[in-house]
């Protein structure tokens, strides 16, 4: 295992340099000028605009001003933004909220998502298949701005059980109602995938010479038919959670999260390159280091899988 995880580390570096490489090429390659607005309504003095340049080596090729950039993230200097900040300060507060955020709705997703697939997995036919059915259904029907907006309202300003909005403290009891919007469509998702998997092993020969030779139907289900289900959908949730730490940005924007996916939606409106391009970096690393983690547990769902 051990020469595996070297093997794939090593391929997570031309992957890095492509994507981030696609990424800063978008941001700085851009037609126009990178510091109009920021001097407000006035055109910026001509000494502010060559030290603007000269500070994000705007003057230079793009893959010179590339090499330089990554010079410094490797180091762990993301650089600073148009404010003076540096952007590794910035991520490392939002991370802190959009990472949890991102787990509770991960933890949403596997505790109902997966209870509601095996539940209509194993009574396939039956009301509470077909209720599942429906009910996720109507949830992936549904764009996530409304879903967000009916909770807030129904939840929060009607029964009064969840605040409105986060507090810049981001209490994970803040967070609750948050999660749950975030996670809402991966709950459709995972309930439908957990449930087409079980049914589909629950009619394979090893389930069914399990039960033959004498295993108790609970027990090949757990033991055997589960655990081959919960490959495809280890898979979708590992992809998931790379989406929701970069996609959360309108479940931010309702509950006035502080948090990167708002970071980067502001970054770009003010075109401040150095922002975003940090802030893309970084779920870049992160979501890469998810997908190995992932692979891993293939190994320990299925024993067949190896790492060697």
């Amino acid at each position: 295992m051990g020469k595996y995880i070297v093997r794939r580390l090593l391929q997570m570096i031309p992957v890095i340099i492509g994507t981030t490489f696609i990424i800063y090429a978008m941001v700085f390659a851009l037609p126009g000028d990178p510091t109009a607005g920021k001097c407000g309504e006035r055109q910026c003095p001509e000494s502010f605009v060559a030290e603007y340049r000269e500070k994000y080596n705007l003057d230079d090729p793009l893959p010179i001003q590339y090499a330089k950039y990554m010079g410094q993230v490797v180091q762990g200097d993301f650089g600073t933004n148009q404010y003076g900040v540096e952007v590794r300060e910035d991520l490392a507060k939002r991370f802190a909220v959009t990472g949890r955020l991102a787990l509770m709705a991960i933890a949403v997703e596997i505790v109902i998502g997966i209870s509601a697939g095996i539940l209509a997995g194993i009574r396939k036919g039956r009301f509470v298949d077909n209720l599942v059915l429906v009910s996720t259904l109507v949830v992936i029907s549904i764009p996530i701005f409304v879903i967000g907006a009916v909770l807030q309202y129904f939840l929060g300003v009607r029964l009064g059980l969840f605040p409105v909005t986060v507090s810049s403290e981001a209490t994970t009891y803040e967070l609750l109602l948050p999660a749950i919007v975030l996670g809402s469509l991966s709950v459709a998702y995972v309930a439908r995938l957990t449930r087409t998997n079980l049914v589909e092993n629950l009619r394979a020969d090893y389930v069914r010479t399990a039960i033959s030779k004498g295993l108790s139907k609970r027990r090949a289900v757990g033991l055997h038919a589960l655990r081959n289900s919960m490959i495809p959908v280890i898979t979708f949730i590992g992809f998931d959670f790379g989406a929701l730490l970069g996609g959360a940005i309108v479940t931010e924007g309702i509950f006035n999260i502080q948090g990167v996916g708002g970071y980067i939606y502001r970054g770009i409106q003010v075109r401040d390159g150095v922002a975003v391009v940090g802030a893309v970096t970084a779920l870049v690393i992160i979501y890469l280091f998810v997908n190995l983690i992932v692979d891993l547990l293939y190994g320990v769902l299925d024993p067949r899988i190896s790492h060697d």
